[in-house]
């Protein structure tokens, strides 16, 4: 097991610690309900530094994340991040992640926490055949997510650039209380906000910082909310090397324009002939909570299983993500076993809540 360089603030501050991923981190601290509503009406920061950092540098960069990511990275602009797919040969997923375009030759991949080793291991196997220097950076890496409708007033304060001036899925190389670093504006809450990606050994002094000028901290539970609610997908829940992303419904995120990505064929495969089954979003006007491997049935038959499940507090009903026959259309009505009771649930349009999150312009 690991220790975030924010450990011993967690336990200062009574966080209840749980193991996820290979790491110690904090699950809670208030109370999951308090620290999603906070993020959701105020703002709220989150340690994050359980991600894995991954450089690739060298004349190759650009070409090389291009190549092994399903979204366009060529296109987009240096300063810029994307949201993509890392695909085997079948398709499924190795991993999601985002990307950054730091310089021409200067890419950072960050990778969930998991699959840092396998993830590294599928890059520098596909690295063979590109000009490229590959480079974990994981553990000599802190990362804080300051995430909610107040997140750039709160952060201004304390850093050397202005805010405004980074769009969203844009970052910039500033100082943060004095410390260097990158702030990017992304988060996985649905709510507008920042990733401030640190040396390991001061990221606390930022966090006590933001402890300091009131910045409430919320643990694990409330972040797996806050994503669902947003309609975010959760590697190892929703998907896995199983799943591809048509079928876990980020197509959008495939541009099969590109000259070649590592997975295209198969892909393009799976398209041609129809997705089987595919991800949905569901909201149940039910106490009972769905929860991740229960069966989905509709007329009598099992169509399909909860990949996620929570009960929203900004909603204030279960939600969920159901993997499903691709038949199975909008509006629909299913029903889930929960507790030997079939509770009807209703086949929505995700995400099932929109924050303050800006959109890309």
């Amino acid at each position: 097991m690991k220790y975030t360089p924010l450990y011993e603030d967690h336990v200062k501050l009574g966080a209840k610690i749980v193991e996820f991923a290979g790491f110690y981190m904090p699950l809670q601290y208030e109370g999951i309900v308090q620290e999603v509503l906070n993020v959701r009406k105020n703002v709220g920061m989150f340690d994050v530094s359980h991600m894995g950092e991954f450089i690739a540098e060298g004349p190759d960069a650009v070409r090389f994340a291009d190549y092994v990511v399903t979204n366009d990275f060529a296109s987009i602009p240096v300063g810029d991040v994307i949201y993509t797919a890392m695909c085997n040969e079948n398709g499924g997923f190795v991993d999601d992640l985002l990307v950054y375009k730091i310089s021409p030759e200067k890419v950072m991949f960050v990778v969930n926490a998991a699959n840092i080793e396998k993830d590294f291991n599928h890059l520098a196997k596909l690295s063979k055949d590109f000009n490229v220097e590959l480079k974990n950076v994981s553990d000599e890496t802190g990362l804080i997510a300051v995430q909610g409708p107040k997140a750039q007033e709160t952060l201004q304060p304390l850093v050397d650039v202005d805010l405004e001036t980074i769009g969203y899925y844009s970052f910039a190389e500033a100082t943060v209380c004095g410390i260097r670093g990158i702030v990017s504006r992304t988060g996985y809450t649905g709510e507008d906000g920042f990733e401030l990606y640190l040396p390991a050994s001061e990221t606390p002094i930022v966090w006590r910082k933001l402890i300091e000028i009131g910045v409430k901290p919320a643990g694990l539970g409330a972040r797996d909310v806050l994503r669902l609610e947003a309609g975010l997908l959760l590697y190892g829940n929703d998907m896995d090397e199983t799943v591809t992303p048509l079928e876990a419904g980020i197509g959008w995120a495939v541009k099969f324009e590109k000259a070649d990505f590592h997975g295209k064929e198969a892909l393009l495969k799976q398209k041609e002939e129809g997705l089987k089954r595919r991800l949905r979003g569901v909201t149940l006007d039910s106490k009972l909570i769905p929860r991740h491997g229960m069966q989905v049935f509709k007329d009598g038959k099992e169509v399909g299983h909860v990949t996620s499940g929570t009960f929203s507090p900004t909603l204030e009903k279960p939600i969920a993500f159901v993997m499903v026959d691709a038949g199975i259309k909008l509006g629909d009505t299913v029903q889930i076993l929960i507790r030997d009771k079939y509770i009807d649930a209703t086949i929505v349009k995700t995400p099932f809540y929109r924050g303050s999150v800006r959109k890309k312009s």
